[in-house]
């Protein structure tokens, strides 16, 4: 049998708020196989993002075991933990999160700096070629601000690939955009999950996306819980 590529036991998020426990994730039981296409959708405010903070290592959990790539990531130190997050994970955000005072090639570099023996010559030629595999050749050069919602999050998801991840997570990608763009960047997306293989997690409001992923999880009142997908 194949071991998942991401596996949650009993994952739980709580907060203290005017000396009372807010649980905001209960018991999150979750497994996702490599180069799967797994959508989380529920009600605003039922914890979709938390659960993909927990999820992409972004935040710790109250309590429960995750396993990335094999790895316990309840046992490692936050240190280890950013290693890990930035050999096997990329991040695609709702609000993109570009840097504006970058071209869209330094933007896309960004994930790569961090990485040990980085070679600003080799790293360059992976950004370029990853930025025209999402269409955007012709605008490597201009910053976030002359560029469109949909390119601004196409240069998002080049930088969420540039480290070569096995699990892309999405948070909203395409919450900010109209619906012919959003089109464009769920195809982008399905595209580069069947080409390079990527593991792709996404929480989203639009079931039209979520219908289109392998797997569907609805998250209500801090529970988790698979939904039968149409053959």
């Amino acid at each position: 049998m194949p071991q998942p590529i991401l596996r949650a036991q009993h994952l739980a998020q709580q907060i203290q708020f005017q000396n009372k426990t807010m649980h905001i994730l209960q018991d999150i039981q979750l497994e996702i196989f490599a180069g799967e296409q797994v959508a989380i959708t529920g009600r605003s405010g039922s914890g979709k993002s938390t659960l993909l903070g927990l999820l992409a290592t972004l935040d710790q959990a109250s309590s429960g075991q995750l396993w990335l790539c094999g790895e316990p990531l309840h046992e490692l130190n936050e240190e280890q933990r950013a290693a890990l997050r930035l050999q096997h994970t990329g991040f695609v955000f709702q609000s993109f999160q570009l840097l504006n005072h970058l071209s869209a090639l330094e933007n896309v570099l960004l994930p790569l700096r961090l990485q040990p023996n980085f070679n600003y010559a080799q790293a360059v030629i992976k950004a370029k070629k990853l930025l025209q595999q999402v269409g955007l050749e012709r605008q490597i050069e201009q910053t976030p601000q002359v560029l469109s919602g949909g390119e601004q999050q196409r240069v998002a998801i080049a930088r969420a690939l540039v480290t070569e991840p096995k699990i892309i997570f999405a948070d909203e990608p395409t919450g900010n955009l109209d619906e012919y763009t959003a089109h464009e960047v769920e195809e982008l997306l399905f595209r580069l999950n069947r080409e390079m293989g990527v593991t792709l997690v996404v929480v989203t409001h639009d079931m039209d996306l979520a219908s289109q992923c392998q797997r569907h999880f609805i998250l209500h009142d801090g529970r988790l819980s698979e939904q039968q997908v149409p053959a």
